[in-house]
Order: structure tokens, then C-alpha cells, then sequence
């Protein structure tokens, strides 16, 4: 529970001794001695030298709570921060099981069990990337929510090609790459609403979001497959900065996707599409592959692959996509 405290400690200009740092916080120079250990078990690197104490390897962006919130509170959304957490989708359920307000994020310096597609864990370092949940709560039903990934997934895009990133592109459904590696996915799952016991009752999404900050090349050989990272791209990154960016865009789509559904952005998903006209393999949840040309979405956002059989349609959770070698 010291790990993070200890760590907004120290920085990469000047060593600092166990125990400054012990004193700051009141606690033990067990303790911090402790968290470093935490930090780097981690993944965390701190350089340690005897008689001189503790310093980041490199600069670390952590989390203000306090700054973002006031933002998030003009924007009338609240915010709940937590410096660790099992995740930030399981944890904006709970929430909104109970008396979540209509507009609310959950982030979190770091999430230990993160969630993605198809039961898969996220993964992400101790500072190396952003994670958080917004409460949506809309007045479609949840048989009006298809193509919800993939507009979030157009929103995150244009965000991040606002903050220079030209080269984000969506791979479906819900992946965010850059170049043919993975920069960000999003989870999304319904809400529990007690009081809805039709089809056709309002519903409420928990949107999450998980984009890699750094040590993507880390990542890469971890997960087996390509993994890219902000700082590559675009230098040092301010999270804050980030996440009220990101937010603030996702927000703002949102509510053209409460006004027009998923055709507001299925013009644009294609022009970011990573796949688009290309050929690919299907591997559905069985196994078997599919082989044929990604033709892009149609008007719910399923897939459309053109294969020797004719064209297929694909749902969300059906399949992965993986491009010919």
C-alpha cells in the first residue's frame, strides 16, 4: 500500500535517501525499503546506490487526482482515483450497481488483475500506461448499442491523431494500432440496471480503456505478439494530460452516438480501418481460420470479409483477426 507514496518520492534528477523519504511519509525505512522492492517486482526500475539512496531511472507521470477531478467536475463527471486496484471496469460496475451518478470515471494508477476481450488479462507496468472506466448511461437499449466499440474506438483515434499520432488506425473491433502493433483496447460491458426487466429498457455501458504508455518492446515479448507504446511516437507523456484528452473526446461521441447510433461514425471507422482491402485470416473460437479480404463493417458494425465462399459477416467476440503473412 506504500508503493505508490514512495515512488511520487522520488525522481530521476537527484538521489534520495531512505530515510527523507521515511521521514515525508512517516513511516519506516523498512517500508520503503519494502515498497522499492514492490516497485521493482513490479517492473518498475529505481536505481538504489549505498550511501546515497533512491532515484526513477527515468521520468514517471503519476496520476493528480485532485487536478483532474476539478476538471472532470466542470464537465459534471465524477471521478473516483485509486492508486492500485483489481480493475477499473470491475470496480465502475460495483459502483454502478449502487449509486453511481449518471456521468462517471473510475482510473487507476495500476490495476493488478486487468481485463480485455474474451476473458483475456491487459496488461500494463507499474506507470507504463492509462487505464480507467466511464459510466455511460444511455437511453438505448442494449439491441441499440451494436457498433458501440467501434465508435469509442473512432473517438480514442481521433484523439490521439489530435495529440500528433497520425498513424492510429482501428483494428477490429475494439484495438487501437499503430503500424500493425497494439497501442490500446477498449472492454466494454453492460451495467447492472435491477429495475429493467425488458429488452428494450434503457441501459447503461461501462466503457474501459487501456492504452500503453511505455515499454511496449517489453510488452511485445510478453504477450507474444506486437506491442507498441505512446512514448515511441510521441516522446514523454503527461497522464493527466491524456486522460482529460481522451475523456473529453470520448464524451463528446458519445453523445453523437446517443443522438444518431453507430452510422455517425461508420464513414470514419472504415477511413481508419488497419485492415481495410486487405487479406486476412478469421480464427474463430473453435479455431478453424477464415481466409479472405476485410471489406470493413457493415451498418452494425459486424465484420465483412469477402472469402472464396462469398461474403461472411462476423460478430464482435466471434473471432480474431490476424493479417496474411
Amino acid at each position: 500500500m506504500h508503493v505508490l507514496p514512495v515512488l511520487r518520492q522520488l525522481s530521476p534528477e537527484v538521489f534520495l535517501s531512505g530515510e527523507e523519504v521515511s521521514q515525508r511519509l512517516g513511516c519506516s525505512r523498512a517500508t520503503v525499503h519494502n515498497a522499492i522492492r514492490a516497485a521493482r517486482e513490479a517492473g518498475f526500475v529505481v536505481h538504489a546506490v549505498h550511501g546515497r539512496g533512491y532515484r526513477l531511472a527515468a521520468p514517471a507521470s503519476w496520476l493528480d487526482a485532485e487536478r483532474i477531478g476539478r476538471d472532470f467536475a466542470r464537465r459534471d463527471i465524477t471521478l473516483r482515483h485509486f492508486d492500485q486496484i483489481d480493475s477499473t471496469n470491475a470496480e465502475m460496475l460495483r459502483w454502478a450497481a449502487l449509486d453511481a451518478p449518471p456521468r462517471a470515471l473510475v482510473c487507476t494508477e495500476w490495476q493488478g488483475q486487468g481485463r480485455g476481450r474474451r476473458g483475456r488479462d491487459w496488461h500494463a507496468g507499474l506507470g507504463g500506461g492509462l487505464t480507467f472506466s466511464f459510466l455511460w448511461r444511455s437511453a438505448r437499449s442494449a439491441a441499440q448499442l451494436s457498433g458501440l466499440s467501434l465508435a469509442v474506438g473512432v473517438a480514442l483515434v481521433k484523439s490521439l491523431r489530435a495529440m500528433g499520432l497520425d498513424r492510429a488506425q482501428v483494428k477490429w473491433p475494439n484495438d487501437i494500432q499503430v503500424g500493425g502493433a497494439k497501442l490500446a483496447g477498449v472492454l466494454i460491458e453492460l451495467a447492472s440496471d435491477r429495475s429493467a426487466s425488458d429488452v428494450m429498457a434503457p441501459c447503461s455501458a461501462v466503457i474501459g480503456v487501456g492504452i500503453n504508455i511505455l515499454g511496449g518492446d517489453v510488452l511485445s515479448r510478453r504477450v507474444g505478439q506486437p506491442v507498441t507504446d505512446l512514448q515511441a511516437h510521441l516522446g514523454l507523456i503527461d497522464r493527466n494530460d491524456l486522460l482529460l484528452r481522451l475523456v473529453a473526446g470520448l464524451d463528446a461521441d458519445l453523445a453523437r452516438f446517443e443522438r444518431d447510433g453507430f452510422s455517425a461514425f461508420h464513414a470514419a471507422w472504415h477511413a481508419c480501418h488497419a485492415h481495410q482491402g486487405r487479406p486476412v485470416n478469421m480464427h474463430a473460437s473453435q479455431g478453424e481460420a477464415i481466409a479472405g479480404i476485410a471489406l470493413g463493417v457493415d451498418a452494425q458494425g459486424a465484420l465483412l470479409l469477402e472469402t472464396s465462399a462469398g461474403i461472411q459477416t462476423f460478430h464482435s467476440g466471434e473471432v480474431s483477426l490476424r493479417v496474411q503473412s
